[in-house]
């Protein structure tokens, strides 16, 4: 059987070290890992079940014996800290549409305003480390070294008006597909 013949330990994606590009500043000091790049730096505590360490210019994780979750965290890690180095090299950006008469966004210094249809405008304040951009006025590109602080954006800013399945109107992702229903009949 294939289950008899795989190792059933340490994921697969916790095997395969991670490779330190040129430019790239990594520090590990226990469990606490920053890593620093052209873009910025960011840090992160890793779970103590995973031991990292850092020969030259290569990564390697290893769970820790007699800890029931080290298998599973292991791999968890090693996409976490793959991740900080590619936000500090290229960082990570995500696109909203705006869909829906008068919906229209823009920029007032530290604060992005967006026309959504209600009575009010909504003002969201930027949080550090993201920058927003407004192409044009239904466009917003969302941009930041840290991936979980992007994401966490956009879903903020798509909470304000998640599309709806009637006429699709509301903030949605750039390549996002809204299921349409049909309306009622006479």
């Amino acid at each position: 059987m294939l289950c008899e013949l795989e190792d059933l330990g340490m994921s697969r994606a916790a095997r395969n070290p991670i490779v330190v590009p040129a430019g790239v500043e990594v520090n590990i000091s226990g469990h606490e890992v920053k890593v620093k790049g052209v873009k910025g730096s960011l840090h992160f505590a890793a779970n103590s079940a995973v031991a990292i360490v850092k020969n030259a210019d290569v990564i390697s994780f290893t769970p820790c014996e007699g800890v029931e979750i080290a298998d599973a965290v292991a791999g968890t890690v090693r996409a976490l800290i793959k991740n900080m180095i590619t936000g500090v090299t290229k960082g990570f950006e995500k696109k909203l549409v705006l869909k829906g008469v008068g919906f229209k966004a823009s920029l007032q210094g530290k604060a992005l305003v967006l026309m959504l249809g209600f009575s009010h405008p909504i003002k969201y304040a930027i949080p550090a480390g993201i920058t927003i951009e407004v192409p044009t006025q239904t466009d917003l590109v969302i941009k930041g070294v840290d991936k979980q602080l992007v994401g966490q954006v956009a879903a903020e800013l798509r909470a304000f008006r998640p599309p709806e399945p009637y006429k699709g109107k509301g903030v949605r992702y750039e390549n996002e597909v809204v299921v349409m229903k049909e309306g009622k009949k006479k």
